[in-house]
């Protein structure tokens, strides 16, 4: 190797040794100050009760303030675009749903964020999956028999979902089209109003969040008939998957998660993921996370970086065949 050339490899290597020590002082010099959890939602939802558990440990942890904003607005955008232009110095993340960036662009029409490439992937905090339920409307015992009914009936037995473009929604039109049934979607204003209506008697079937039917399940109100996901729910183990069901349903699964800004430097994206990870774990955590239907997932930035990778694209896919989304 020529002398010039030894002198570039080493020059190199210093300026990586710098940039590596660097890293390592602003790891250990953080948090400076306040730390800010973004969440793109109102209050009540499984992303905020995910940040509001964590903010609470991590203020015993890092000695400093650990404050959560609900920034609702814009079907999640402004919060995430909030979030997106933040400093990535770790002391701005957020909480972000899986189905956000479909639901930004059937609702906004132009595309405020990327969430595979804007941001910084921490961790998937939990599962929050949806299932199918049915009231004594429904003579149906299985899944099986409901997409019978259906078919023998098209367009007059109809489902309440959480709104145009939630997941909700998405998940009976992928039925729809996988089932070559023809349920009629009844959209509300959020998770609450349609399993009112279902417990009411106003529609006969709806697909829901489990973590808020669940006592209606247990109870014994309404029935679960499928969960849309590709492992069976804990709390109702009996109850098969869509998979199951239809073994060419492709389920979008509903987590979760936490993003920093983009480029955040990898030792604070390490110490964020640990201690995130080390209160997820835990079993007050766990008990909590658990009684509020949600399955902790807790897994590493590259695994997380995955998931939204894939479960981006079955989103778009789903909103394409619903009419929202030009297919690809």
């Amino acid at each position: 190797m020529s002398g010039a050339l030894v002198q570039t490899a080493v020059l190199a290597l210093s300026v990586l040794n710098v940039l590596g020590t660097a890293g390592l002082a602003r790891a250990q010099d953080f948090p400076s100050r306040a730390i800010k959890i973004i969440v793109p939602n109102p209050p009540g939802g499984a992303g905020d009760i995910g940040a509001r558990l964590v903010s609470q440990r991590l203020n015993e942890v890092f000695r400093q303030p650990v404050v959560v904003e609900n920034q609702a607005g814009a079907s999640g955008a402004l919060g995430m675009t909030n979030l997106k232009r933040a400093a990535p110095d770790g002391h701005t993340i957020g909480v972000v749903l899986s189905l956000s960036q479909t639901i930004d662009r059937v609702q906004n029409k132009t595309a405020s964020f990327d969430i595979a490439t804007d941001f910084t992937p921490i961790t998937a905090i939990a599962n929050n999956p949806a299932g199918l339920l049915v009231n004594s409307q429904i003579s149906a015992r299985t899944m099986a028999e409901l997409i019978a009914e259906v078919r023998a009936k098209p367009r007059t037995i109809s489902y309440g979902s959480a709104g145009i473009g939630t997941a909700h929604h998405l998940y009976g039109q992928v039925l729809n089209k996988v089932a070559g049934i023809e349920l009629v979607n009844v959209p509300y204003r959020g998770v609450a109003p349609a399993l009112n209506d279902l417990l009411g008697g106003h529609v006969p079937v709806a697909i829901v969040s489990l973590a808020t039917a669940l006592p209606h399940i247990q109870s014994g109100r309404v029935r679960l008939l499928t969960v849309f996901d590709t492992k069976r729910y804990a709390k109702a183990p009996d109850v098969p998957t869509i998979t199951e069901v239809l073994p060419a349903y492709q389920p979008g699964r509903a987590w979760v998660g936490f993003l920093a800004p983009r480029d955040l430097p990898a030792p604070i994206t390490t110490r964020l993921h640990d201690e995130i990870v080390r209160i997820l774990r835990s079993p007050e955590s766990l008990n909590v996370l658990g009684e509020n239907g949600l399955e902790v997932i807790a897994n590493e930035p590259a695994e997380f970086a995955v998931m939204i990778r894939e479960d981006a694209r079955i989103w778009d896919d789903a909103a394409a065949i619903a009419g929202l989304l030009p297919a690809r």
